[in-house]
């Protein structure tokens, strides 16, 4: 096994040091679950690459969302360019799952459109965990929904090696069974080829291709080569192909699944014509026999996932394998903003299993494709070995099981959480008028938070009306726009910003120094401790940052958030104090707004749509069709650069442009 090494020409400072010792011994102990609980700013990331570093096991990252899973995976591969980081995200850039809306009677298929990188990312993470320990896999959520078990994985594969005598034409089908597919013109990602006596395959999870030279049935040379270019990069003496897809079976196994899915479409049929079910049961029949059909000729089916319970052999009821299953027995799992992360692992099974229940109950699907799921949280917490829960707010549940809770507190940059004032709401606009105008002299920002859209739009009007530059932001505004918006207010093209839930993780507004908070007493989610806490660390990336809450009492969140903040303060001071270090605003490019999320990017997608709009007539069926494909064409490219925000807001896009041909 090749070592974990960090490389950066930083060392830890503040107190991170600290927390990779004290994380770094609990995991030596043996504590299964702690907690790593650090500030904004504070470093949390170079403090995770460190403690990989310093225990030495393969680790699994997760993120509550692909844009952060990103930014995490581009940190990693910085900090680890000598080891395997890899990326494990949902590979669809749109996705529909099937339903069925029994109070409408409406159908809904499947549609989805997968990403191809992506794709190849996750087989790349499967195939590294199966070869090599120094392996980091950064992972959504998603990686709690079932895959192919590990030992099959395994077992799917092709290998050969020079001076081997092969059957060409049983390592051809054997490669079609891998889910490759054969073209004799074209090479692509997942695709192979035979030219006389070579053969060429590109592996569904690399960026390079293989060459085969064969003499009759010897092999008597392999080469990896640059499928674009052809330039041969590697003599090799052994060559090793994974399956093309994440679930593919070996024949035999399918074969064996048709008894029992055959048994269980008679058992369905039955109970429902006993029930007088007529339409279910012809509806169910007509579909499960349909696939039946594709699997014993094919191999495979649409919708294959579905049967995987029984393609197993699992029992009813019992958990699949997942992506934690390819990992060794001894690892490390990162749960990164654990409170937000958290409730949504928590929440899958149930999403999950009450949308296929309707989809059994009305014939669309047989019982077994209940167990095709997520993981329960509590099947979840127990295929994982050693757990950090990372987060500025960690909730009951990570303290409740964590064995130790680790405090990073301390800014390397010297910087403090903001100073926090509780006033009455009587006169809250007056107030907030001069406060914002304070701000507005130094060359700083404020952020108003309200609690409904109406109010921050009205706000907004109110606000403009007096004079200020200002603009509101809520879940109605198109994603590239609040990019933006954003980028805008940095810029100082505006100076006010009101909004609802500005909490987003991975937002850094350094020339945010005034943060007032409206309602702050009303009890909810964004008026929870966590929220308030969240709130008041945007504050945090300014020298001069202040927050004030708008209240008529003092509720107990506000009480507790107030109080940690003000502890939190005394240990930054203190160790300014020790370090002589004087607090300076944080100072970062205005292309970091958002990770990844650049200015151009977002004009340069804005402005094509407007071109293409302009060049083509969205009216004219010939010209529309046009459009979309080059919308489609746009969106796929920024998905595969991992923006996918931006590929969101182009898929909309065309959902607009289509639905004017329903017209």
């Amino acid at each position: 096994m090749r070592a974990f090494e960090v490389v950066s020409p930083f060392q830890p400072a503040g107190d991170q040091g600290e927390a990779i010792g004290a994380l770094a011994a609990g995991i030596e102990a043996g504590d299964q679950f702690q907690t790593l609980q650090g500030v904004t700013g504070s470093g949390k990331t170079f403090t995770m690459a460190k403690l990989i570093e310093a225990v030495q096991m393969p680790t699994l990252i997760l993120s509550h969302n692909k844009t952060l899973a990103a930014q995490l995976y581009r940190e990693f591969k910085g900090f680890f360019p000598h080891n395997a980081v890899e990326y494990f995200v949902s590979y669809y850039d749109y996705y529909q799952p099937e339903a069925y809306v029994a109070s409408r009677d409406l159908y809904i298929e499947k549609d989805a459109s997968i990403n191809d990188e992506i794709e190849r990312m996750r087989l790349s993470a499967a195939r590294n965990m199966m070869e090599r320990n120094d392996v980091i896999i950064v992972a959504t959520v998603s990686c709690i929904y079932g895959m192919v078990t590990p030992e099959v994985y395994r077992k799917m594969t092709s290998t050969f090696s020079v001076g081997e005598v092969v059957d060409v034409e049983a390592l051809i089908r054997r490669f079609v069974e891998l889910q490759y597919e054969r073209n004799d013109a074209v090479l692509e990602r997942g695709r192979f080829r035979r030219r006389g006596d070579t053969l060429e395959i590109f592996p569904a999870y690399m960026e390079e291709a293989y060459r085969v030279d064969l003499d009759w049935d010897r092999v008597q040379r392999i080469r990896r080569f640059n499928p674009i270019s052809g330039e041969i990069l590697e003599e090799l003496d052994r060559a090793l192909i994974y399956p093309a897809k994440q679930f593919v079976m070996p024949a035999e196994m399918v074969q064996k699944a048709m008894e029992p899915i055959k048994r269980e479409l008679a058992s369905r049929l039955q109970w429902f014509r006993a029930e007088g079910k007529i339409m279910e049961a012809e509806r169910l029949k007509t579909r499960v026999e349909y696939d039946i059909e594709m699997l014993s000729e094919m191999g495979y089916c649409p919708g294959i996932e579905n049967y995987s319970a029984l393609l197993a052999g699992r029992k009813p009821g019992e958990s699949p394998d997942t992506l934690i299953d390819y990992l060794p027995e001894r690892h490390l799992t990162f749960i990164d903003e654990s409170h937000v992360t958290l409730p949504q692992l928590g929440a899958m099974y149930a999403g999950d299993r009450s949308r296929k229940q309707s989809l059994v109950d009305y014939g669309f699907r047989l019982p077994c494709a209940l167990d095709n799921r997520p993981l329960r949280y509590d099947e979840f917490a127990a295929r994982l070995d050693k757990t950090v829960f990372v987060s500025a707010t960690p909730g009951k549940t990570e303290v409740d099981q964590s064995t130790r809770v680790v405090q990073q507190l301390i800014r390397p940059t010297g910087l403090l959480d903001p100073e926090i004032e509780v006033r009455p709401s009587e006169g809250q606009m007056e107030d907030i008028y001069g406060e914002v105008r304070k701000r507005i002299a130094a060359g700083e920002r404020s952020l108003i938070l309200t609690l409904t859209k109406k109010m921050a739009e009205d706000l907004t009007d109110y606000l403009s009306g007096l004079g200020l530059k200002v603009r509101y932001i809520h879940s109605e505004v198109e994603t590239i726009e609040r990019v933006e918006i954003l980028t805008q207010l940095r810029q100082g093209k505006f100076d006010i910003l009101v909004g609802i839930n500005l909490l987003r993780e991975g937002i850094d507004l350094p020339e945010v120094s005034f943060i007032a908070i409206l309602d702050a007493d009303k009890i909810g989610f964004l008026r929870s401790i966590t929220s308030l806490v969240q709130i008041i660390g945007r504050a945090a990336r300014n020298a001069a940052g202040k927050v004030i809450m708008y209240a008529d009492r003092r509720s107990d969140a506000m009480e507790q958030a107030i109080a940690e903040t003000a502890r939190r303060r005394e240990i930054q001071v203190a160790y300014n104090e020790k370090h002589g270090i004087t607090p300076v605003t944080v100072k970062k490019a205005i292309a970091d707004i958002l990770t990844r999320h650049i200015e151009e990017a977002a004009d340069a997608a804005a402005t094509s749509i407007e071109a293409l709009k302009k060049s083509h007539n969205a009216l004219i069926p010939e010209q529309r069709k046009k459009l979309i494909k080059a919308l489609e064409h746009e969106m796929l490219e920024h998905a595969k650069n991992l923006e996918f925000e931006q590929a969101a807001a182009l898929r909309d896009e065309i959902e607009k442009i289509k639905s004017l041909g329903k017209i």
